[in-house]
């Protein structure tokens, strides 16, 4: 029971914190753009669009677990490839090196979910379900 409950609640604070991400990129679509844009990435508008929409797609992916392994997956590239706090920020400012290792955190996180699965619990469609060693020898 402990195991299910650490899970089902990983998965909330998963969904909440891209939800929240979400949220903010939605509510200053033009800002998030210009950040994006400030990093040298082309096409910053289409950018954060898609990176809005692709962090609603991991909130669903984590609240029903469909397809829970790849999003997480998929997550942790996303969190490493797109940290905008590398080492050129450190300078003159200790915020950007601890949000640096915030992300590094986050994405043991991430890769540990997408080893382990969404749990046995409240998973709409669970192909990957582990069997308990009675369902196991019984199957």
């Amino acid at each position: 029971m402990g195991k299910t409950i650490a899970v089902l609640v990983a998965r909330l604070i998963f969904a909440g914190i891209f939800a929240m991400a979400a949220t903010f990129k939605f509510a200053g679509m033009q800002a998030t753009a210009e950040y994006i844009a400030a990093a040298g990435f082309p096409a910053p508008l289409l950018l954060a669009w898609l990176a809005a929409l692709f962090e609603v797609g991991l909130v669903i992916a984590f609240l029903t677990g469909l397809y829970f392994r790849e999003a997480a997956l998929f997550a942790a590239a996303y969190v490493l490839a797109f940290a905008f706090h590398g080492p050129s920020h450190w300078t003159g400012n200790q915020l950007e090196f601890g949000a640096f290792i915030d992300h590094f955190t986050f994405i043991a996180g991430l890769l540990l979910a997408s080893a382990h699965g969404p749990g046995t619990r409240l998973v709409l469609g669970n192909r990957d379900r582990v069997l308990e060693p009675a369902e196991a020898s019984a199957a």
